[in-house]
């Protein structure tokens, strides 16, 4: 089979640097698990790295071309290609509750989704690493203070350690994207279970960055705090002035209040 043609709507750009899909690749430690998920392979340029570590590499794809190319170029996928979209399908149907690893040259355009989704999975899934639009995998790393910083931020290092590895330039892809690239890496922290109520956690972040230049005593008005915790000097913050640390006691506040 020819090429794969990369398809606008699904935000396809190949990546076409042998060296960057490498050190793609090698980001991953290997450590606390024996598989790996590649989400849109495409043609495979980091498949083939993944393929040669001693660990099994499954790959998602959603591109129907793009699955039939894979089955024909790597036989060592064989029963490993999952034709199924990322977001919409129970991963547990391959894994059945294993731990096991996140990577890939992530499509713009869902790429925030797929963060959110593994996020879901974050009892599996130890190690996640890939490439970002550059914006976006800043933001992801981003420590408090800035206007880069919020909701992906705050939600993704709660429960990750989050590194900025290095930036790739746009001509390195077929097509090239209007935007440069950055690559990072997550690791699990070891104690990763909130002091908190997660469900409360994660709805106290998003409703304060969701009027982010208010004060806390505003943005998270809609929660009916009491009077008398509304005092509290936390309050008199804005969102990107609380760092992951401080949001956990936050929401242990407002469990206190009676939530």
């Amino acid at each position: 089979m020819e090429k794969v043609k990369a398809k606008k709507h699904l935000g396809q750009h190949f990546l076409k640097d042998e060296s960057i899909a490498k050190a793609i690749a090698d980001t991953l430690n290997l450590e606390g698990y024996d598989d790996v998920l590649e989400i849109g392979p495409g043609m495979g340029v980091l498949t083939k790295y993944l393929l040669e570590k001693p660990i099994n590499t499954y790959v998602i794809e959603i591109d129907t071309e793009s699955v039939v190319y894979l089955d024909e170029n790597y036989p060592k996928l064989k029963d490993k290609i999952i034709s199924k979209d990322f977001l919409r399908y129970n991963i547990n149907e391959v894994f059945e509750g294993k731990q096991f690893a996140i990577i890939g040259n992530f499509p713009y355009n869902i790429s925030t989704q797929i963060v959110f989704k593994a996020l879901e999975y974050r009892n599996q899934i130890p190690e996640f690493a890939g490439m970002f639009q550059k914006e976006v995998a800043e933001r992801i790393c981003e420590k408090k203070g800035t206007k880069a910083y919020g909701i992906l931020s705050v939600l993704v290092q709660a429960f990750y350690d989050a590194e900025y590895l290095f930036t790739v330039d746009e001509h390195v892809f077929i097509p090239p994207p209007k935007v440069k690239s950055g690559v990072l890496r997550l690791r699990r922290k070891e104690n990763y279970s909130l002091p908190c109520g997660e469900k409360l956690f994660f709805t106290v972040v998003k409703t304060a960055f969701q009027q982010r230049r208010k004060t806390l005593r505003n943005s998270l008005k809609t929660l009916n705090l009491s009077d008398s915790l509304r005092e509290d000097e936390v309050f008199n913050l804005r969102p990107e002035q609380l760092n992951v640390e401080q949001f956990i006691a936050l929401t242990k506040k407002i469990e206190a209040d009676g939530i």
